[in-house]
């Protein structure tokens, strides 16, 4: 009897919402430390009178560590597993952020917040690729967007952060570190009662193993539902152990070879594009709106406001992932964000400004919900954690270079101009996806990839 058919025919229960959690919790630390930096700097500044140029590399260093630990954990999690991955990612993010919050100086904190930052990247690359290996295919889409909701969690907790903590005293930007670092040292200790995942473990031969994952993760099932298991006729094991050596060039070569090249060029385009747009929009909106005539309090209020815009767009997105498909949405989510972004750049009244910045805020977060869900399911179980990782490096490239481009532009085209440029940036993402974009919802792991393996028309079939 397969393995994978049994994941997919049991029924979504405490066991998956588990996993759901403990996934998200990860998000939400990673959100709350991405975010909490832009509260720190006045205070950073201040302490070790940097100019705006050091302040520059301060938030280009997370970013820039997420990009190679994004590639590193892509690779580990297909070599070596994803639990491991997730482990250990988690646990170096937690000591470089207790660094940051102790350094005696600049150079000791930029550092710190570069490796934090790659141990960000690690986590979040890989908890999208192990908790999607566990859902049915029905609910895949919904799950992994929830999943990804969990960011906006730690954006409004990074933004009360900033607002009550950071303020208390001279060290308040360091306790602001170690509130989002201590924790994790919880989720830590829960995570290491996880299961490693079946399809990985097949694919690495390790048959005996992914059998008694699968035997316990059903027997918890039913004792969850109270039900018994629906029968399943016997059928031959999708995946098989993969013989070829598990390396970046190597998944690179399959990535790009012709059964793959519109998937990859079609899922790099989107990350490059909502993360250029989101990081750009984050970065610079504070800045943007003292420059439009509103005052740094009313800004600050502003953008907590906007932070709370991303929740919905979050969950709204991972309910339509199932219901009208992954590309569908991201497409949909993605031309939201660019007619906001023109919306935006027409604005001149405060209080117009505020609703076009919120539903920009609701529209971008919902895109990440459909791409983090869409991503994994693009590639085979040898090399998917590779594959998300190396789309989510892609995208990093647009957070590294959005706050610099902008930041240029700014300066020449105003506060309209911006985000004209936005709208025309996104445009080219809904095109992308619309024409190019393959379906997913509905589908087993092993359907969507065994076709694109076997069949090079199939990779880029709708």
């Amino acid at each position: 009897m397969s393995l994978t058919a049994r994941l997919d025919r049991l029924a979504l229960s405490r066991p998956h919402y588990k996993l759901l959690l403990i996934g998200g919790l990860g998000y939400s630390f990673d959100g709350m430390d991405g975010a909490v930096v832009a509260f720190l700097l006045p205070r950073i500044q201040e302490l070790w009178g940097l100019n705006t140029a050091s302040l520059g590399l301060v938030g280009s260093a997370a970013p820039f560590g997420f990009f190679f630990g994004a590639i590193l954990a892509g690779w580990m999690g297909d070599r070596f597993g994803r639990k491991k991955v997730m482990l250990w990612a988690l646990a170096f993010y937690c000591l470089m952020s207790v660094v940051a919050a102790m350094a005696p100086n600049f150079e000791i904190f930029l550092i710190a917040r570069i490796f934090a930052g790659l141990g960000a990247g690690a986590e979040s690359v890989i908890i999208a690729p192990f908790l999607s290996e566990f859902i049915p295919p029905k609910r895949r889409g919904w799950f992994i967007g929830t999943l990804a909701g969990f960011f906006s969690f730690g954006f409004v907790g990074a933004a009360l952060i900033g607002r009550f903590v950071v303020p208390l005293g001279e060290d308040g930007w360091r306790w602001a570190q170690v509130i989002t670092a201590i924790p994790i040292l919880l989720l830590l200790w829960w995570r290491r009662s996880l299961p490693e995942s079946p399809r990985y473990l097949i694919s690495r031969g390790r048959i005996a193993e992914a059998t008694e994952v699968v035997d316990r993760f059903e027997q918890s099932v039913v004792k969850a539902t109270g039900k018994p298991l629906s029968p399943l006729p016997a059928a031959e094991e999708e995946i098989t152990k993969h013989e070829q050596k598990i390396s970046i060039w190597n998944a690179l070569k399959f990535m790009w070879s012709k059964a793959m090249r519109r998937r990859t060029a079609v899922i790099w385009l989107i990350w490059f594009v909502i993360t250029f747009s989101y990081y750009g929009f984050f970065s610079w909106i504070p800045t943007l709106l003292v420059g439009r005539g509103i005052t740094i309090t009313k800004s600050f209020e502003f953008s907590i406001l906007i932070y709370l815009a991303q929740i919905p767009g979050y969950f709204s997105a991972a309910w339509l992932c199932d219901r009208i498909d992954r590309k569908n949405t991201i497409a949909l989510y993605l031309a939201g964000s660019a007619i906001s972004a023109f919306w935006l750049s027409q604005s001149n009244d405060s209080g117009m400004i505020l609703v076009a910045a919120a539903t920009l805020s609701f529209f971008l977060n919902g895109t990440y919900a459909g791409v983090y869900a869409y991503t994994p399911e693009l590639f085979p179980t040898w090399m998917r954690a590779t594959g998300v990782g190396l789309a989510s490096a892609v995208g990093r490239i647009g957070s590294i270079l959005a706050p610099s481009i902008i930041g240029i532009f700014a300066a020449s085209l105003g506060f309209g101009g911006v985000f004209t440029m936005t709208t025309v940036v996104l445009t080219i993402g809904v095109l992308g996806v619309v024409i190019f974009g393959a379906s997913t919802a509905g589908k087993s792991l092993e359907d969507i990839n065994a076709r694109a393996e076997h069949d090079p028309a199939a990779a880029g079939s709708k």
